[in-house]
């Protein structure tokens, strides 16, 4: 399940998404018009600039930007930034794969092979879907910026 953390990294980069080029966004403006904490998104903007999908300039006129096109950003780039891997069991994952301890069976378990089914639908979904994918599906009518420097 995406956590809340997830989802509003995910708000917050659409939004990044739709500023022109060249333009920062102010923490407090991306909270207050997708309501969501403060503090909470200072955090998740925190790691979203470490992973390399944002940056940000302080002071007086500072803010937020993509660092990257957002049609060059998948959506699956940014859920596993924020809430890890995407599959709902570590023995299914890819990138966190570790075996259950209740595991006899490995390449005959039921659960795992139907949760490595569950996290290639989901991984094919995200990883197929870019940022400028998700604002386009919310804006329809707008001009789209890709990129923000």
């Amino acid at each position: 399940m995406l956590t809340n953390k997830g989802k509003y990294g995910l708000k917050a980069m659409v939004h990044l998404a739709g500023m022109e080029p060249g333009a920062l966004a102010q923490v407090q403006d991306i909270a207050d018009q997708n309501n969501i904490p403060k503090k909470f998104l200072d955090q998740i903007l925190s790691e979203l600039r470490n992973a390399g999908l944002v940056f940000s300039k302080k002071g007086k006129g500072g803010g937020y930007a993509l660092a990257q096109p957002a049609h060059k950003i998948s959506v699956g780039q940014i859920v596993r930034v924020l809430d890890g891997p995407l599959a709902p069991i570590q023995c299914a994952s890819v990138t966190a794969y570790r075996p259950c301890d209740d595991c006899g069976d490995e390449k005959g378990c039921a659960v795992r092979l139907m949760m490595v089914k569950a996290r290639n639908a989901i991984a094919d979904v995200l990883d197929n879907h870019s940022l400028a994918d998700m604002r386009a599906q919310s804006n329809p009518d707008e001009t789209h910026f890709s990129y923000h420097i």
